[in-house]
């Protein structure tokens, strides 16, 4: 496995193996891996001939008071993770390379980057297009592999990919789950056993939708008070930063749910921020 830190020396790499016929997937990350990263990596592998993992904590992507500085970091054990999933080339430039002094050009996905999370956190979606738009461009992959758990992240993503006319598969791979069904994450590190177990009140929730849906009660209304009903039980001190029903592609908000609609909800946790989604 080879490890690249600079910018320059990458596209040169990525020329060479395009150009002894050998296609590239690439696996954005923020390091600190766990088994959902290690199975996008395994998912990237069947779809090109060499993979390319890339490791970068992306400050722009950060708010003035989100986490950018405790983003948990572990570059050795990064390493032997990616090594034993199949990774070929870990990418990993510097936040000065990335942004040169006097860094002025962003991408800006206007629609859909401006509902749920985009609410919450008005800069973030501007500082992921932007940093994944620069990581196309140095590594040139004929494939991008992302997790289905930052769902609202992949279909902006996908939408730059599309608008921006990249050659890119672009493909949204399943969530890793834990075996209670927390949806793996970097962040919940910071959990306690008693809060870890709290943090499930996602996955309980999204699973109660699901079930009422498949009962016949589709009304969003109902399934969102059932939903932080559920939230509340497990969790008493859980802040609800937004539950929402939308469609799976456009993300607009609907009324009734059906195959087509994805739940995505977000929950503050004992000052943890956390997400996921469930489509029903």
């Amino acid at each position: 496995m080879q490890t690249i830190r600079s910018i320059t020396k990458m596209p040169k790499v990525s020329r060479q193996l395009a150009a002894r016929g050998k296609t590239i997937a690439l696996v954005p990350t923020m390091g600190y891996l766990h088994e959902g990263h290690a199975a996008l990596i395994k998912r990237a592998k069947k779809s090109a001939d060499v993979v390319i993992v890339s490791i970068f904590v992306n400050p722009k992507q950060f708010g003035p008071k989100e986490d950018y500085k405790k983003y948990p970091r572990d570059e050795k054990k990064d390493m032997a993770r990616i090594k034993k999933a199949g990774g070929d080339i870990v990418f990993i430039p510097k936040a000065i390379d990335i942004y040169p002094d006097n860094f002025q050009t962003y991408v800006t996905v206007e629609k859909l980057s401006k509902t749920l999370e985009g609410k919450s956190r008005p800069q973030h979606f501007r500082g992921v297009t932007t940093v994944v738009a620069k990581l196309f461009n140095i590594t040139r992959p004929d494939v991008a592999v992302f997790g289905a758990k930052d769902f609202q992240q992949a279909i902006v993503l996908k939408q730059m990919t599309k608008d921006l006319g990249y050659p890119i598969k672009f493909v949204i791979a399943p969530t890793v789950r834990e075996k209670d069904g927390l949806a793996m994450s970097s962040r919940n590190r910071y959990f306690t056993a008693e809060q870890r177990h709290q943090a499930c009140c996602l996955y309980y929730a999204l699973g109660t939708a699901r079930e009422m849906v498949k009962s016949g009660i589709k009304d969003v209304r109902a399934l969102k008070s059932e939903m932080r009903a559920v939230i509340k039980a497990t969790s008493p001190k859980a802040k609800i930063d937004y539950i929402a029903f939308t469609e799976f592609d456009s993300l607009k908000p609907v009324s009734k749910a059906s195959k087509s609609t994805i739940c995505s909800l977000a929950v503050r946790l004992h000052n943890v921020r956390l997400i996921d989604n469930m489509r029903f």
